[in-house]
Order: C-alpha cells, then structure tokens, then sequence
C-alpha cells in the first residue's frame, strides 16, 4: 500500500465535502437509510473518499438491513484499521481507512458466512470505482 496521507484539518476541509468531512475526520454517521451506496449493486471498488485507497470489493456488499452499506471483508487486511470504540455506552470495533485513518464506519460479529463479519460504513465516506476504471490515489 502507498504511503499515509496526511493533511492539516484545514486542508481536509477544503478537499472534502462537509458531509464527508464530518464523517471522515470527526467520526460523524450518516442517517440511516440515506446513504447513497444503500441499494448499490455495480461492479467496482468502493474507495476511501479522502484518499482513494481501496476498500471494499462490490462482489462482498450485501443488504443486512441496517441502513448502511455493509461488506463482508476488506480488499486487504491492510485496507483498513480497526480500532475499539466505547462512544456512547457501547463496546464495538471502529474501522478506518489505513492511508488517510479517515473514519469509515465499525465492523460487527453479526455478518453472514464465510467471515461473519458486518462491516457498516457511510457512504459518504467511499467512492465507487466501476470495474474497469483505474482506481487513482489522491497525493498530496
């Protein structure tokens, strides 16, 4: 994986939209139901939104029910961070892009065969890449 990118918060503000910025830099949700990767089933890569970096292939996107886009399992296991999170009384698994440590949304041990896992992320926070496009990193 390329190297980190990191920005001064002033810079992120300008390149992000305020929606992605308050999502991606200051652990914001989207709504539920209101993402628009909800109901998505093009084939592609969902990229980080800050950086460009690849996260999640479409073919491991299902429907869980939740109001977010949730996934199966990353790219990579060097695709994203996972980090505990025990904001607002609970104990779950915050999931971050590893180039840019944008917030992405959390992780969950409720997903279907084969991993069991339930990555929920904010739409806001990706990008999608159609297959056969190239996926480009946003540099400095």
């Amino acid at each position: 994986m390329p190297g980190k990118l990191i920005l001064s918060d002033e810079e992120w503000k300008r390149r992000l939209s305020p929606e992605q910025y308050q999502v991606l830099r200051h652990h914001g949700t989207e709504r539920p139901f209101t993402g628009c990767f909800l109901g998505t089933k093009d084939p592609g890569t969902y990229v980080c939104a800050a950086c460009g970096n690849p996260l999640f292939r479409s073919g491991e996107k299902f429907e869980s029910g939740t109001g977010w886009p949730s996934f199966t399992r990353p790219v990579s296991e060097e695709a994203l961070t996972e980090i505990e999170d025990r904001s607002y009384g609970m104990a779950r698994t915050e999931v971050r892009c590893a180039r840019c440590e944008g917030h992405l949304g959390h992780v969950f041990p409720d997903g279907p065969p084969p991993t069991g896992l339930r990555y929920c992320m904010n739409s806001a926070a990706m990008t999608h890449v159609p297959e056969g496009e190239a996926i480009r990193l946003v540099e400095r």
